[in-house]
């Protein structure tokens, strides 16, 4: 029986033994059709931590110990006993492990190849559910308890810290973050090694690589995030984006027998990732937020066999020939048969000229408990008329001492689900500013007040505001494509039946068919979710846009 004395779940109304549930005999029978059965020594070593996860282990007789690994020092987590067996996500993800495996005692084992796993799961609707509870509680359990090799050292008035912060925690990924506005002695230690101020935050990666102010790029190098994707052989389909719209692509094209590739050049979950909380998403009455919905759809993808390369962003769409490419940041050209192009939009900059100052520093553009414990306490804005503003509103309002929320329009009608607008009504920490704009931020580290005035009587305020959330526009992320596609005028994608007969021409459409619903003016490219042209942004919309074009993927592949 495991020992969940050290390890233990964090889910609140889970049971004590969710993350180590025992296999029956005829389970584990399921599980070795799949393996092989081998002894096992005391002693040896099953698994090391940076190392690509690669096998799967049941535990017939013997034990296991699960062992953190920091500075040279071993620390057990968690033993395994008979009918217990290893693994959290990086079985899936085949991505390195995070700790080391040792045998405790003597024993036989059920051994599986990642392979073999990914089709285990993928037959057996029983063992998948075990497996897949498990796996995330343990993932849930390690970030919780900062188990692993990443440590952060950083300042949270720093926008690289909490850009560092926020990709490490939307890629579930465990880390130790040591704040220098707390911890001098740290601030005296980095004095000591000549660390300027310009070069955090400061990373500690595998226990020895040190990085100053490192990339998104450099960090999923180190942790070795791309380390079990082939980037050679060519792809039935390529999906670009990882927000909603692309993974459900992905999760549907890999259920389907689809050899796929998602390419995202941050972390999963795009615009919606950002979303402390979506109320009004089908099946999910209590609400769920943008980044766990982004988690669970992650790990589907990937428990069909979907594959993942991170922190890459697209450089340039290949499409003078096909198979087309699609270029990367890392030099690389991915190579694909169809591609699916979901790489969203981003919220439109207010002009203002001190912006880029205070970005990260009190101005925001995402609503996670990351950025809402920042300004706990203090009065906030958020700037927006959508559904993404409102949601930030109302999370924000939990902890902020007074929230306003500035809209240029007349209300929130025509731009806002009615359940939204109801809870800001009646929040009394909520003050809806109509016909109201930014006019000027001040501070000197950090934001600490913002003017605003009304555009009808040009009445003008200020406040002392530690938190602005800039929630307003859409600006497609289509600058990438080198005009391989038609796009309307404000940047989007135009796809199926909104392309017109000179759009065709002008493309030099080759097919007697006309595109697809969602094909754009290149054959075999589709475009889904708020890259679109006239998509309707909704996190569901995108889900079912990504979902559907999956079917005629099949239909051009088949051409």
């Amino acid at each position: 029986m495991a020992d969940l004395t050290q390890i233990t779940s964090p889910a609140a109304g889970e049971p004590a033994d969710a993350m180590f549930p025992l296999l029956t005999r005829a389970q584990q029978s399921r599980v070795k059709a799949h393996g092989r059965v081998r002894p096992v020594e005391s002693g040896e070593t099953l698994a090391e931590p940076h190392q690509t996860t690669n096998r799967f282990f049941s535990v017939i007789s013997g034990e296991l110990s699960i062992l953190n690994v920091s500075d040279g020092a071993e620390k057990v987590v968690g033993t395994l006993g008979p009918g217990t067996f290893t693994g959290e996500l990086n079985v899936l993800s085949g991505r390195p492990g995070l700790a080391r495996i040792r045998a405790s005692a003597d024993g036989e084992l059920i051994e599986i190849d990642r392979e073999q796993m990914l089709s285990l799961v993928q037959t057996d609707s029983e063992l998948s559910d075990i497996f897949l509870h498990a796996f995330i509680l343990r993932r849930l359990a390690l970030i919780q308890q900062g188990v692993g090799d990443f440590i952060l050292v950083g300042s949270t008035h720093s926008l690289d810290t909490l850009r560092i912060k926020e990709f490490l925690t939307r890629n579930a990924h465990p880390y130790t973050y040591i704040d220098l506005d707390r911890d001098r002695d740290v601030e005296e230690l980095l004095d000591h090694f000549q660390v300027d101020v310009s070069e955090l935050p400061v990373t500690i990666c595998s226990s020895n690589v040190v990085m100053r102010n490192p990339t998104n790029q450099l960090i999923a190098e180190c942790l070795g995030f791309n380390k079990g994707v082939d980037q050679t052989h060519v792809r039935d389909v390529i999906i670009v984006g990882a927000g909603p719209a692309g993974l459900a692509a992905a999760v549907y094209a890999a259920s389907e027998g689809l050899d796929v590739l998602v390419v995202e050049a941050d972390s999963p979950g795009g615009q919606a990732g950002a979303s402390s909380k979506i109320e009004n998403y089908l099946g999910f009455p209590t609400g769920i937020s943008g980044q766990e919905l982004a988690g669970r759809s992650y790990t589907q993808a990937q428990k069909f066999g979907a594959q993942m390369l991170v922190a890459e962003a697209a450089k340039g769409l290949i499409c003078d020939s096909r198979p087309y490419a699609i270029d990367v940041d890392n030099g690389n050209h991915l190579l694909g048969r169809s591609i699916i192009i979901a790489t969203g939009a981003q919220y439109r900059k207010l002009p203002l000229a001190e912006l880029s100052r205070f970005e990260g520093a009190g101005v925001y553009y995402a609503c996670t408990h990351i950025e809402a414990q920042l300004c706990r306490g203090d009065e906030v804005v958020v700037v927006g008329g959508g559904n993404s503003a409102g949601q930030a509103a109302v999370y924000l309002a939990q902890n902020a001492r007074r929230v306003y929320l500035l809209v240029r329009r007349d209300g929130l009608a025509d731009t806002m689900s009615r359940y939204l607008i109801r809870r800001i009504e009646e929040s009394p920490a909520i003050s809806l500013l109509a016909n109201t704009e930014i006019k000027s931020l001040d501070g000197s580290d950090r934001l600490e007040r913002v003017e605003w005035h009304n555009n009808k009587t040009s009445e003008a305020e200020t406040h002392n505001i530690s938190g602005l959330f800039s929630m307003t526009g859409a600006v497609p992320n289509s600058g990438w494509l080198n005009g391989c596609v038609a796009l309307d005028d404000d940047g989007f994608i135009k796809t199926g039946p909104d392309l017109t007969k000179d759009d065709l021409t002008s493309a030099g459409w080759p097919l007697n068919r006309a595109p697809y619903l969602f094909e754009t003016s290149l054959p075999g490219v589709l475009a889904v979710g708020d890259v679109r042209a006239r998509n309707v942004k909704r996190v569901a919309s995108a889900v079912g846009e990504g979902s559907i074009s999956v079917s005629f993927v099949h239909q051009i592949l088949a051409e």
